[in-house]
């Protein structure tokens, strides 16, 4: 029974990001295509379901406090200034989230990047998060380009629009955590960095 809850509030939780759908016209279906495929979906919602039935077996690794990730927040992202940091922790089913998350920019805000560090703990909900790390994706356009990649040893996930210097990196770490970093009037090189400043394998090496 335990097992149907969470793959119920799984699927709930991360269908909008899977999808993204949410309510759009045809029209603007067509012209901003969703980042996650429905192929995607499906491959996430069985990795869940395998995620579950270990956790039947080994039971559930809790996500970490949320203080822990703050920690690993660097002060300054690739140059730009740390302008705030916060964190939290939510709950919900039996199982929690924590997220940090680092606000950074120059001093007249041109630049900005926002690094956020998730763990979900050993749950399903996690490859939902991360559904784009059980897919190949490798798209370009006249205005930019979203693909799967690797950054060391991670598999990651990259968009990037040229028309405003906009786009995002994330990880996956040791199956669990999610490291992302967006930005706003920065090339992919600067988010790269900026990714770079955290300490991945002291995030990998949390419990």
């Amino acid at each position: 029974m335990q097992t149907k809850h969470i793959l119920v509030w799984s699927a709930l939780f991360c269908a909008p990001l899977l999808l993204n759908c949410g309510g759009k016209t045809v029209e603007e279906k067509e012209e901003e295509e969703a980042s996650v495929s429905a192929m995607g979906a499906v491959g996430a919602l069985k990795e869940m379901a395998t995620q579950a039935e270990d956790m039947q077996k080994n039971g559930t690794a809790k996500a970490v406090d949320f203080r822990s990730l703050k920690e690993l927040l660097p002060t300054s992202a690739d140059g730009l200034d740390r302008k705030e940091a916060t964190g939290e922790k939510n709950g919900a089913a039996g199982f929690t989230i924590s997220t940090a998350t680092g606000k950074y920019a120059n001093a007249d805000d041109t630049e900005t990047i926002e690094l956020t560090l998730v763990d979900g703990g050993a749950t399903p909900m996690v490859m939902g998060l991360a559904a784009w790390s059980m897919m190949e994706v490798d798209k370009e356009t006249a205005d930019g380009y979203e693909k799967t990649s690797t950054m060391g040893d991670y598999k990651s996930y990259e968009k990037y629009d040229n028309g405003d210097k906009s786009g995002e990196i994330a990880v996956l770490v040791n199956k669990r955590f999610i490291a992302t970093a967006k930005g706003r009037g920065v090339s992919m090189d600067k988010l790269k960095d900026a990714l770079e400043d955290v300490n991945l394998d002291k995030l990998a090496a949390l419990k």
